[in-house]
């Protein structure tokens, strides 16, 4: 059994595109980011974050790996409007690790509903409440998830399996 979230094997399995217009919420370091950027050769990708730190080593690792098609933007997630992005701009956002550290968690997937794409893909992953591993505090249940995303109009496509600590939800806009 795999214990620990596996970035690659999750990237396959969501069905991924060349051409795609992503985004990864709270990127940090860039833990999809460059996997992203790598697949959507003839896309774009999106690393957002609130802190400034995260985004400067993520663009090391941009210009190390010759890297054409990533942008960073520095933003609080928890804002209407937040990401700065369009509306119905993006193909696909990913939200991993972000939920637990949120104040306001309805507020991150509000603003990924709002820059998605009609028919856009928004992937989210989190600690499963009961694991015994990560935060101690702010854990959302994949339910509690399910039923915030169905309220702004994102219908579940599938759930995979992410180890033991971990749940990931697939959802697309209508």
């Amino acid at each position: 059994m795999q214990d620990f979230l596996d970035p690659n094997k999750i990237l396959k399995e969501i069905g991924l595109k060349k051409n795609m217009v992503a985004a990864e919420f709270g990127c940090g370091s860039g833990t999809f980011v460059i996997g992203l950027a790598k697949e959507l050769k003839e896309g774009k990708v999106y690393g957002l974050d609130a802190q400034e730190e995260p985004l400067s080593a993520l663009m090391g690792k941009v210009r190390q790996e010759r890297l054409s098609n990533i942008e960073t933007i520095r933003c609080n997630l928890e804002e209407e409007g937040g990401s700065t992005l369009p509306d119905d701009f993006l193909d696909l956002i990913l939200i991993p690790n972000v939920l637990f550290q949120a104040d306001n968690k309805k507020a991150v997937i509000r603003e990924s509903e709002r820059i998605l794409k009609k028919h856009g893909k928004v992937l989210i992953i989190d600690y499963k409440k009961d694991s015994s591993f990560g935060p101690k505090t702010g854990k959302i249940s994949a339910e509690e998830v399910k039923k915030i995303a169905k309220e702004l109009g994102l219908s579940l496509k599938k759930e995979l399996s992410a180890g033991a600590f971990h749940y990931v939800l697939l959802f697309q806009k209508s």
